[in-house]
């Protein structure tokens, strides 16, 4: 029978090794660090706590780095902005921080997407080094989230200067695989292989994500430089009408069984479960439906990272997707 990866998403709620050692008991093979807040080198307590908890299950876990690599993300800042619908903000110097090239791409009237595309805003007020915003769409705001501007790409080199810091540290501290964030191209990824050769690590598996309509057109033309491919469907969703991303999600599930590539599925596949012990009925058949459209992976990121639950999360995940592979056609 068919095997699935289980992969969960260190944050507070689940760094600790008693809880590690249950979420592997429940399922999970492998641990996703997200490098967008924090250095690897930042880590390496908390990978210690996630391998003995691993082997204290039997499994040499496999251990993801999420590099930074081309997102737009917002700057960092010791406070929380509370958005609320119909409020202004500032984005850029004086307000939330920003790179100035979004500042510089920003016209009236565009529309901004924050945090994985929870919260809407638009320009109405345009400054030299700064932008004035009207929130359509409010929640908590925190550092580092997500930024894309609808309709507009701003170009961002593939490897950031901490990506390369991250990957010179990463075979001595454990980590298994690279997760090169928002691939668009061929050239994204041979950059990525040149670096790993530079750092001594060129034997990691890389996973692709595809986050965007240019990495879905180019998709068949990288494969072979990934080990899987993985469907991110957070940044995805964003650059379409939501309504699009299922049939983007079974086109990229397509293309990569045509080509005999692995690829896994991930983002709010079990979001409710930040706030619940139990996941909603739509959930359970998301993963489920992944899993037969031929998943060799599925991961959660908030779930398990801030969630009240992350080993229900896991054994969820997990329980689902044996399911689905008694009944697996492909």
């Amino acid at each position: 029978m068919k095997t699935i990866d289980i992969f969960g998403t260190l944050g507070p709620s689940c760094d600790n090794e008693s809880i590690l050692a249950k979420m592997f008991a429940a399922g999970m093979t492998g641990i996703r660090i997200n490098l967008s807040h924090i250095m690897l080198k930042d880590c390496e307590e908390s990978i210690g706590r996630m391998i003995r908890a691993a082997n204290t299950n039997g499994i040499q876990p496999k251990i993801l780095i999420d590099m930074q690599g081309p997102e737009l993300r917002i700057g960092r800042f010791n406070y929380e902005y509370e958005l609320r619908s119909g409020d202004e903000v500032i984005l850029g110097e004086g307000g939330i921080p920003v790179e100035m090239a979004i500042i510089r791409q920003l016209v009236v009237d565009d529309e901004i997407l924050l945090d994985d595309g929870k919260l809407l805003c638009k320009v109405w007020e345009k400054g030299a080094s700064s932008v004035r915003l009207e929130v359509i769409r409010g929640g908590l705001l925190t550092q580092r989230k997500s930024i894309a501007i609808v309709g507009k790409s701003i170009e961002l080199p593939a490897l950031t200067n901490d990506d390369r810091e991250n990957l010179r540290i990463a075979r001595s501290l454990g980590i298994t695989g690279i997760m090169q964030p928002f691939v668009r191209c061929k050239k994204d990824l041979e950059l990525l292989h040149d670096a790993l050769e530079e750092c001594g690590c060129a034997d990691l598996k890389i996973y692709a994500k595809i986050e965007n309509t240019e990495g879905m057109k180019n998709l068949e033309s990288f494969m072979g430089l990934c080990d899987e491919v993985i469907i991110a469907r957070g940044d995805l969703g964003n650059s379409m009408p939501l309504w699009k991303l299922p049939r983007a999600q079974k086109m990229i599930a397509e293309i990569c069984r045509r080509n005999d590539k692995p690829f896994m599925v991930v983002t709010q596949m079990l979001a409710s479960m930040e706030k619940s012990e139990v996941p909603t009925r739509a959930e359970v058949c998301d993963i489920y439906n992944a899993v037969l459209d031929g998943a060799s992976s599925v991961m959660v990121t908030g779930e398990t990272a801030v969630g009240i639950a992350p080993v229900e999360v896991i054994r969820y995940l997990y329980n689902t997707a044996v399911e689905a592979v008694k009944y697996n056609v492909y």
